[in-house]
């Protein structure tokens, strides 16, 4: 609160109707039924003390229409509610004030002299409730007095929504207004009571002899008929082209596009002489020119006389099959089919197109608070419909068999929604399962990730540990030898060649505890830079030798996987040691060769070379092998004599994933997973 309805912009998505014919017509809210309790209901289950006001207008005698306040537990029939009610009656010319408990107890207030409740005309009706005191006014344009009643509810309920509401008369309202109510609101209402009438306020329930009052105990009674009324399914026998009065009787199905009366042999569409107002539920007597065709007649030049203000007739549950052979036609029936495509006609009218097994038809329904339901409704959904069914060519333009005619919006009944075997659900379901993998993939990589790293970390500390034990005792041998050789006697030859041959092992030992703790600890491969770390492990074994080292590097370097660029590192290393140690080269090339899907690494020497005998099966070759094997890489050995050895490595990298590439790597991933898995099992 407050609140303000939006019936001039064509907007009610927030009224949930209970029964009639609720839709919005030229800026106000219009119920066409006849329905006993039809309700449209809004607003808040915790709105307390508050006001509601608007102008009403009912359609037709014998009924009332008005307002609801602090409604709950709403259901469809009559007194279907927990709330109160304030409205005006044209049997009695009085105000009412009710309240429901899905059952009814009223209080009427006579309106007096100059302010009798007549069709067709605007009334204004304010309705506050603070706490459990109720106040109600209604005025009217063309009057300058006011009606103000009030009555005070011990066991009163204490909050709930607004609504609007008409019983056996159709009814029309505008300006729906609500605000917060407060003390001064209500003083100032019942300030306005006229205590010369009598309508001062009372304590309620009232006494025995006005509760559990129906409106329909004084409705009038209905208007005799005349002799003559023939059945509306006896008019096709008339002749065609021969023209006769007819007169039949029967009860209003449909005001609009066009008006449709049906009895218990069929229903008929009519048009009228003088157009007038009336409503669905309507019994009326018509006499008219009898226009026969292969289905249904037509009354035209017909003059419409109302008999009752009865009960809407309901609806004929058929199937789509059955209402196409058009022995339905004209009459109100019942279909269920599924929305096949929806659109906005050239006229305004919303065009539901439905399948029903094999059979297709047309829905049709005016906009207003339709457009809610048009924006709602999706595609392929199960929809139950009330309507008129028609065959005449002027509806279905031979599109359909039928076109059904619905009178508004609470005439669908969604009763399922899209199946989710859709071809639009199936491929958001396969996106995402493919977002999925990707995903499961990036974690799975970024564990594989941190795994290596945390292996070299433990390389790291194990090179440490090595460095600063194994190291170093090595050392401290070889010094402590060097002593002893020092203190042991010229004239020893024998001890003196067993002790340079000990510290020539320890020293070479050293060296290769050192080359070891090296290899543990490659600093410059954590950044992925295998060409500068080649490089510095090529320097250091040829250092204060004549051999040349070059690097070289081919293509657009880029980050590439701690995986791949360990093994990589680790077979260049044993290539430049084997060069060193058994070629004699003068120099030693390192190429690093950066392509799209591979990483390419080539060792070459220009030493002595060797002839290859078969396969390699050297330690150091197989070594490279089965790191090679562990990335999928591919490993080739080129060598003569005295023309040095070429070591290449190919290894795949990881495509660069784009919006474009990602569909095709994840299929190629998924159908990877389920190869493995097939070879498996």
């Amino acid at each position: 609160m407050p609140y303000h309805d939006a019936f001039a912009d064509g907007k009610a998505d927030e009224w949930q109707a209970f029964g009639g014919t609720w839709e919005l017509v030229k800026g106000s809210m219009r119920n066409d039924s006849d329905e006993r309790g039809a309700k449209l209901l809004s607003g808040s289950s915790y709105w307390q003390n508050y006001w509601i006001e608007a102008d009403v207008m009912l359609l037709g005698m014998g009924g009332d229409a008005g307002l609801i306040a602090r409604s709950s537990n709403e259901e469809d029939g009559v007194d279907a509610y927990s709330g109160y009610y304030a409205g005006i009656r044209t049997i009695d010319s009085s105000l009412v004030l009710g309240r429901a408990e899905h059952g009814w107890m009223e209080d009427t207030f006579p309106l007096g002299s100059g302010m009798a409740v007549q069709p067709s005309q605007w009334y204004h009706l304010k309705f506050l409730l603070y706490g459990c005191q109720l106040a109600a006014a209604v005025t009217m344009p063309s009057h300058a007095g006011q009606k103000t009643a009030s009555l005070i509810d011990e066991d009163c309920l204490k909050s709930g929504r607004i609504g609007l509401r008409s019983y056996s008369a159709g009814g029309v309202w505008r300006n729906v207004v609500v605000h917060q109510a407060t003390r001064l609101d209500l003083d100032e209402m019942l300030k306005r009571i006229d205590t010369s009438q009598a309508s001062e306020a009372q304590q309620w329930p009232p006494d025995d002899t006005r509760a559990n009052v129906s409106p329909a105990d004084n409705l009038p009674k209905p208007l005799p008929s005349v002799p003559n009324a023939q059945s509306i399914g006896g008019l096709r026998l008339a002749l065609p082209g021969q023209r006769s009065v007819a007169t039949v009787r029967g009860i209003v199905i449909l005001t609009s596009p066009a008006l449709f009366v049906e009895d218990s042999t069929g229903g008929i569409r009519v048009r009228e002489k003088e157009p007038r107002s009336l409503k669905v539920g309507d019994e009326v007597e018509v006499t008219g020119e009898v226009h026969p065709s292969a289905y249904s007649s037509t009354l035209e030049n017909a003059k419409v006389r109302v008999l009752w203000e009865g009960t809407p007739m309901p609806a004929v549950s058929v199937t789509a099959s059955q209402a196409a052979t058009g022995s339905f036609d004209a009459t109100f029936i019942e279909v269920e089919g599924r929305l096949r495509k929806k659109e906005v006609g050239a006229d305004g009218t919303l065009i539901f197109d439905f399948d029903a097994g094999s059979q297709s038809f047309r829905a049709v329904l005016n906009r207003g608070r339709g457009d809610y339901l048009f924006g709602k409704l999706k595609l392929k959904s199960l929809v139950r419909m009330r309507g008129v069914s028609v065959v005449d060519p002027d509806y279905t333009h031979y599109l359909t068999p039928f076109v059904l005619l619905l009178r508004s919006s609470d005439d669908i009944d969604v009763l399922a929604g899209p199946p989710w075997w859709s071809a639009e659900h199936l491929v958001a379901g396969i996106i995402g399962v493919l977002i999925l993998a990707l995903v499961a993939n990036f974690f799975y990589s970024r564990a594989e990730h941190w795994r290596l790293h945390a292996v070299l970390e433990e390389r790291g500390r194990l090179a440490h540990e090595m460095h600063d034990t194994l190291a170093q005792s090595f050392a401290g041998i070889g010094f402590q030898l060097e002593a002893i050789r020092n203190g042991v006697p010229q004239d020893l030859s024998i001890a003196h060649q067993q002790l340079d041959l000990a510290r020539d092992l320890v020293r070479h030992s050293h060296e290769e505890a050192r080359r070891s703790i090296a290899a543990l600890r490659p600093e410059s491969i954590e950044s992925g830079n295998i060409l500068t770390a080649l490089e510095a492990c090529a320097r250091q074994l040829v250092a204060g030798g004549s051999v040349a080292v070059e690097a070289t590097n081919v293509g657009d370097a880029r980050s590439i996987p701690l995986r791949i660029s360990d093994t990589l590192y680790r077979i260049g290393q044993e290539a430049i040691a084997n060069a060193v140690r058994h070629a004699h080269p003068k120099k030693i090339s390192i190429t690093v060769e950066y392509n799209r899907n591979t990483l390419r690494l080539v060792v070459a020497d220009d030493g002595e070379g060797f002839a290859p005998k078969g396969d390699l099966h050297g330690f150091g070759v197989t070594g490279m092998r089965k790191r090679a094997d562990q990335i999928s890489a591919s490993l080739q050995i080129l060598s003569e004599l005295g023309e040095g050895t070429v070591v290449k490595v190919s290894a795949p990298l990881p495509p660069r994933v784009t919006l474009v590439s990602m569909p095709k790597l994840i299929w190629k991933y998924l159908r990877d997973i389920a190869f493995n898995a097939q070879t498996t099992r």
